[in-house]
């Protein structure tokens, strides 16, 4: 894996001129539109890169983004992939790998989950503040320690003094915010009745089919991440609807702006 992480990064570094960001961000479901706020510098397709996957999910536009957003160089990847498209999970993760070579320090996600907390709304945004994976581990295997360790530590998965300043932010704004655990599955269904009552019950607020494999490498390399979902659905009793992938593009995208306050001002105090 070491051999293709570093010809994809000297391509990609060929094409940059060697811009070196400080942040990364995953863009998820309906929330590409935080691009329109980066000062764009590069912009790379996904199917242009060696090694790279490509996106196949309505709503992920498949750009690899450099620039600056917030006072900070970043590199925003404008469409994920997952699990359920048919990737194995160390492809999937792969662009989070590339992105610590090219030198970002910070990893910053976003998605579009459903809400199993009683207390939540639609629209509602999410602090993650840890997570229970329902997915197979994205480690699995031989492990390269000059990627990371073989037992990472998860203890503290999402930065809480980001969780914090972002909490502050969101206060200094009225933006609703809520805090939470995310649960990760496969997908790509959406959950039954069952599922969210079971999903609940372990002990998470939402419930989503990303993120928390990215997280995992990135915590794996010394990475330190920071993670909002957007409430697109209800998976409480009584609230459950029949809900589909537009509905939660639509969702994501009409709280999108508030979402984009908080990742813009958050950089800015990194």
């Amino acid at each position: 894996m070491l051999k293709h992480i570093l010809e994809t990064v000297d391509y990609i570094n060929q094409n940059i001129k060697n811009y070196k960001p400080e942040v990364g961000i995953i863009l998820g479901t309906g929330l590409g539109g935080l691009v329109n706020e980066i000062k764009i510098e590069h912009s790379i397709l996904y199917q242009s890169i060696p090694h790279f996957p490509v996106a196949t999910v309505e709503g992920h536009q498949g750009r690899l983004i450099f620039g600056t957003l917030g006072g900070k160089k970043v590199v925003a990847l404008q469409g994920r992939f997952h699990y359920y498209e048919g990737y194995k999970m160390d492809e999937l993760t792969f662009p989070v790998r590339v992105l610590k070579f090219l030198g970002i320090k910070t990893l910053v996600l976003s998605n579009a989950s459903g809400g199993v907390n009683p207390n939540f709304e639609v629209g509602d945004i999410m602090l993650i503040t840890d997570h229970i994976n329902l997915m197979p581990n994205p480690l699995i295997g031989k492990n390269d320690n000059e990627l990371g360790p073989r037992f990472p530590d998860m203890s503290e998965a999402y930065d809480k003094r980001l969780i914090k300043e972002a909490a502050k932010i969101a206060r200094h704004h009225n933006i609703k915010y809520q805090h939470g655990i995310y649960a990760g599955v496969s997908g790509p269904t959406f959950e039954t009745p069952a599922e969210y009552r079971y999903i609940h019950r372990l002990g998470a607020d939402a419930v989503g089919m990303s993120t928390i494999p990215e997280v995992i490498v990135a915590r794996h390399m010394g990475l330190t991440c920071f993670a909002v979902s957007v409430i697109s659905d209800l998976g409480i009793e009584g609230k459950i609807v029949e809900i589909s992938h537009q509905e939660v593009i639509d969702a994501a995208s009409f709280v999108e702006p508030k979402m984009t306050i908080i990742i813009k001002e958050l950089l800015a105090f990194m």
